[in-house]
């Protein structure tokens, strides 16, 4: 092996080809039959189940898992995907931990509740591998509708409109569909090629067509799209990053943790990957966290996850932040960058520690680090948009927009969560509105 995890600097390597396909199998394995079924025994089918209510999506719950428990796994695919058409990624990466099975009967009285992310994704995955599609187009409406972002509000707007008989076309500005789920998240949560496997199964529904490479207001511009469609539906995420705006912040070795996570997505042998020997992440959310524990999965030596507020404060669930500090990730917090060390690359990061109300003590501490990835939240990019609000597009709960005729839904569009299921939402309620519109 040319290095390890004692290797100083950025370099790729670190571990054996055996350590690396360890490290990047499937976080949660999928169950067999027999555990879907012991675990789908355990579910009470409450009436008026609270884990519906903690669903965004509304899944209803006991129904599918009821279905499991019957032997049919494919009518609780179409229960799930009739709400939820990308289910499937969903029940890898939803925080089904502070949603669905944290209202679970079982975890209120027991601490354990049943397992319906894993059941959720038993049933998909069983469907999907049938290479079949559940649902049927409705009758051609004549209405064509432009969906900008193939991420999951956009795919699950344009699959609504698609299957209630409109033609529609997405623009995205990537080669590749899928968004978040193809480029922002971690490796080992949706191993095997599952994001594009997921894109291809749900353009099946037939209907949809999709433009690459064209990127609102570079490529395409929303004036354009009114004049050429009945509607038009914004799903573009957020393609800016925040600056680090420190002294020493444009030092070699400093990059954008999504920038780091799509490299590691898109990589064909992750050991390619260089990776620093002192990793620091700066950030709170859930891409600092797959950012950080990945850094150690690629074999960093030390990787620190910091943050300026305490860890009951982070947008990463409880869980994320335990599989962090069980991959070995430090999580420091009251803590604010103030400066990077180095000649030319970062040495080393200095940090000013911080009050619960954001001041600062005048205390700080340096720690070494080669490698420094941004996780401290992403803007929208784009001129002649819709009316804003908090920096993301005003909409209305349906997800209508200041101008007339254009919706939006997921990251770009204020008052959401930032979560896939949250957009996957979003996009389908948007999509039932656009339909009511065309059609009255």
């Amino acid at each position: 092996m040319a290095h390890s995890p004692f290797s100083p600097g950025v370099t790729a390597g670190r571990l054996d080809a055996d350590a690396y396909q360890d490290n990047f199998a499937d976080l949660h394995p999928a169950l067999d039959p027999h555990e879907a079924l012991v675990a789908a025994d355990r579910c009470y089918f409450c009436h008026d189940a609270p884990c519906i209510t903690a669903c965004p999506t509304d899944i209803d719950i006991p129904l599918f898992i009821r279905q499991i428990a019957t032997g049919t796994p494919d009518a609780a695919a179409k229960t799930i995907l009739t709400q939820n058409i990308m289910g499937g990624m969903c029940a890898r990466v939803c925080p089904t931990e502070t949603l669905c099975e944290e209202a679970c009967v079982r975890e209120v009285a027991e601490g354990k509740p049943v397992l319906i992310g894993q059941l959720q994704r038993y049933a998909t995955d069983h469907l999907q591998a049938q290479d079949a599609h559940p649902f049927a187009r409705a009758a051609a409406t004549g209405k064509m509708v432009a969906v900008v972002g193939a991420g999951p509000a956009g795919l699950s707007c344009a699959h609504r409109l698609a299957m209630l008989g409109h033609e529609v076309t997405v623009y995205d500005a990537r080669p590749k569909p899928g968004g978040l789920n193809e480029y922002g998240i971690a490796a080992y949560k949706t191993p095997g090629g599952f994001a594009q496997a997921e894109v291809e199964w749900l353009l099946k529904i037939d209907g949809i067509s999709i433009e690459y490479g064209s990127a609102l207001g570079a490529d395409i511009s929303l004036d354009g799209l009114k004049a050429q469609f009945d509607a038009v539906f914004l799903g573009m995420g957020l393609g800016g990053v925040n600056a680090l705006a420190i002294d020493g912040g444009d030092k070699d070795g400093v990059l954008d943790a999504v920038d780091f996570i799509s490299d590691l997505r898109q990589a064909r042998d992750v050991g390619a990957l260089p990776v620093g020997r002192d990793v620091v992440v700066i950030g709170g959310g859930m891409t600092a966290v797959d950012a950080a524990v990945q850094s150690k999965l690629l074999g960093a030596l030390n990787v620190t996850l910091a943050y300026r507020r305490g860890r009951d404060r982070m947008n990463a669930s409880v869980f994320e932040q335990d599989l962090a500090a069980s991959k070995g990730v430090r999580i420091m917090t009251h803590v604010a960058p103030v400066a990077l060390h180095g000649d030319g690359s970062v040495r080393e990061i200095e940090f000013e520690y911080m009050n619960d109300d954001m001041s600062g003590t005048g205390q700080t501490v340096r720690i070494p680090a080669d490698q420094v990835l941004r996780a401290i939240g992403q803007t929208l990019e784009g001129d002649g948009l819709p009316a804003l609000e908090g920096g993301k597009i005003a909409v209305t709960a349906t997800g209508q927009t200041s101008v007339d005729g254009v919706w939006a839904g997921g990251d770009c569009a204020a008052g959401g969560d930032d979560l896939t299921v949250t957009a996957v939402a979003e996009g389908r309620d948007a999509a039932m509105d656009i339909h009511a519109r065309l059609t009255a």
